[in-house]
């Protein structure tokens, strides 16, 4: 099983982190993916740590859309960080993440789009998948992956959308990635995304150490909680854990592996 989604080079691991990646792999889960933010120095510098924790992991690197107005005077800037943060982790597989979130709205929209386009043209000229962050911002999302779609494609990750942006997103090739949210009781709508996504289509993750699925709601969330994710997901399907999972896994080694 595979966490494609997690956090694992924050501060919030530093104390504990091979008793965090010891739990992951007693509970099944494999590898995963570890989310870089390209303009966090001490972040991208603590990834030789968690590299060395856990050989497994793959890395994606990028200016989450909170961080950019860090680069409201030159856009472009934000590429040169990511360019300097990836040339020293080899195992970088993805630019992300990256996108727009129109909920805090903590950088200017204007400047978001302009951060966003950056890096998906930069995506696009190293070959590289992008793992996508939207949040209330679905439209202008869906239109600059129309202006500038990555051959190599990508993940909506921490997918929280209804069923016409999931089949939009799908449209485009993209896959969609589930997090803890799905086993709240009231997201209702995603669970039926849950449903209708294409296993070949499907990613899991924990986006830790945010939103722990029920029953570690409240929690600090970690890798070894992906297990819980697959198994409501299979749930919902009406099929075997080791389906979603294996499933799951075949995505993520097509898309970030070797």
């Amino acid at each position: 099983m595979i966490d494609s989604h997690c956090h694992l080079a924050g501060s919030e691991f530093q104390g504990d982190l091979a008793d965090v990646v010891a739990r992951a792999r007693a509970a099944g889960v494999s590898a995963a993916l570890v989310i870089l933010a390209a303009d966090d120095v001490e972040e991208v510098q603590r990834a030789v740590g968690v590299g060395a924790a856990w050989p497994d992991v793959r890395f994606a690197v990028g200016v989450h859309p909170h961080a950019a107005g860090k680069y409201a005077d030159d856009p472009l800037a934000a590429v040169k960080a990511l360019d300097a943060a990836m040339a020293g982790e080899e195992r970088v597989r993805a630019v992300g993440e990256i996108g727009l979130d129109y909920h805090y709205d903590f950088a200017p929209r204007d400047v978001q789009q302009k951060v966003f386009a950056a890096q998906l043209r930069f995506a696009q000229e190293r070959q590289l998948p992008v793992v996508i962050h939207t949040r209330e911002a679905d439209e202008d999302t869906f239109g600059m992956l129309h202006e500038t779609l990555p051959d190599r494609g990508g993940v909506l990750h921490c997918f929280t959308g209804d069923r016409t942006a999931a089949r939009r997103a799908l449209d485009l090739g993209f896959h969609l990635s589930l997090a803890g949210i799905v086993t709240f009781p009231k997201a209702l709508e995603l669970k039926e995304v849950a449903k209708l996504v294409p296993l070949d289509r499907l990613l899991i993750e924990t986006d830790s150490p945010f939103l722990a699925p029920v029953p570690y709601r409240g929690k600090r969330n970690e890798p070894a909680h992906v297990t819980r994710v697959a198994e409501v997901i299979a749930e919902l399907r009406g099929v075997p854990v080791a389906q979603v999972a294996q499933a799951a896994q075949e995505n993520f080694t097509r898309l970030f592996v070797p």
